[in-house]
């Protein structure tokens, strides 16, 4: 795809969920497509290869959750993969600090060369597990917004995410439809964690796409012994 089509569905796009986006915002996301479709043939980052797929899927489906960082002083991209919603994010917000968080260390390494490439600032790549890096003091209930996208169950999503959060901060879970199940079954967890569901936002994408942005804000201080330690919320959910 040459970058004027890019350019065009992106706008269109954005226009729709009501996203204004600027022309550097929109080269960079070009540039980083092309970086990860290349990266993509030796390193297993994403099955979504078409590109107008990418764009709906990936970067829209990122963005569509900006309106709800913008007074954030840092961001938390928890399980980022491939950068999303994290670096989408990022360059729609250049000012603001992130912090995207992978287990993968070839993932790492491929954000570091977005960074690189695209040149940005105020973004810190951690190779690491978010159970292990919860107990680190740097980034204990030290984060203002943690947001995840197709990671794990909410219930145990919430346990990788809420120890990380400000008290009164903002947990952001990107789910697709059908998640009253998983409401439901995240109950305990919340009330043992110190989070509390603000809202639930049903947004349809471009492409007749259901999404549900789950909102959780932390009410009160996680308890020291959580997270457990890897491996256990998912073999023993609360």
């Amino acid at each position: 795809m040459e970058y004027k089509e890019f350019e065009e569905e992106i706008l269109k796009y954005c226009k729709e969920i009501d996203i204004v986006i600027t022309e550097k915002e929109i080269k960079n996301l070009y540039q980083y497509m092309k970086l990860m479709l290349e990266w993509n043939k030796n390193v297993n980052l994403t099955a979504i290869t078409d590109e107008k797929e990418v764009i709906i899927k990936h970067f829209i489906d990122s963005i569509s959750i900006n309106k709800y960082i913008k007074e954030a002083n840092n961001v938390m991209d928890v399980g980022t993969g491939a950068g999303f919603p994290g670096i989408p994010l990022k360059i729609l917000n250049e000012d603001t600090d992130f912090i995207l968080v992978d287990s993968l260390n070839k993932r790492i390494n491929f954000l570091e060369e977005v960074k690189k490439e695209l040149s940005l600032n105020k973004l810190k790549l951690l190779h690491a597990r978010a159970e292990e890096l919860a107990k680190d003091k740097e980034y204990r209930e030290n984060i203002d917004i943690v947001i995840s996208r197709a990671v794990a169950r909410l219930r145990i999503l919430v346990e990788y995410m809420l120890p990380f959060l400000k008290e009164n901060g903002l947990c952001i879970c990107m789910k697709g439809p059908n998640i009253e199940e998983e409401l439901e079954e995240s109950k305990k967890a919340l009330d043992i964690l110190g989070g509390k569901i603000e809202d639930i936002e049903h947004i349809i994408l471009p492409g007749n796409l259901e999404r549900n942005i789950i909102l959780i804000r932390k009410i009160r201080e996680t308890p020291g012994r959580y997270p457990r330690k890897a491996g256990i919320p998912v073999k023993q959910p609360l």
